[in-house]
């Protein structure tokens, strides 16, 4: 099994308003774990689900932080770039004002080998490496 999903995917292994649509998701994961595959989950698509699970579902931080972690613990599960994937969680839990999308690019950004992740927001200037332009 060689795939990638997209966003509505992995949306509905965390959410449950379309009970066929979280089985079919979950039997996805369940099947590439029990053979020893993997599906990827790209970047963007992580993305995008934080901003449905916070905008359209209304989850908090710490339930999608501990969503996407659990992902990061699965088996059957492999990120586009993991080392991303994991300072953009710890950005996110140490820089509480610093939206995921800020943290993500952020973290991005250091692991493509810039030293400087330049910005107007104030909040993600915080960041590490984060400079406020002006």
């Amino acid at each position: 099994m060689s795939i990638a999903i997209d966003t509505n995917v992995l949306v509905r292994l965390f959410v449950r308003d379309d009970e066929a649509q979280h089985r079919a998701a979950r039997r996805l994961v369940e099947q590439a774990e029990a053979a020893g595959e993997s599906i990827l989950i790209m970047l963007c698509a992580l993305l995008e689900t934080e901003w449905v699970l916070r905008s359209r579902y209304k989850l908090d931080k710490a339930s999608i932080a501990g969503s996407f972690t659990q992902l990061l613990e699965s088996a059957g599960v492999e990120f586009e770039h993991e080392p991303t994937v994991e300072e953009t969680l710890y950005l996110w839990a140490q820089y509480p004002r610093a939206d995921f999308a800020d943290c993500l690019l952020s973290a991005r950004a250091s692991h493509l080998g810039r030293s400087r992740f330049l910005t107007f927001d104030t909040d993600a200037a915080q960041l590490p490496h984060g400079e406020l332009l002006k």
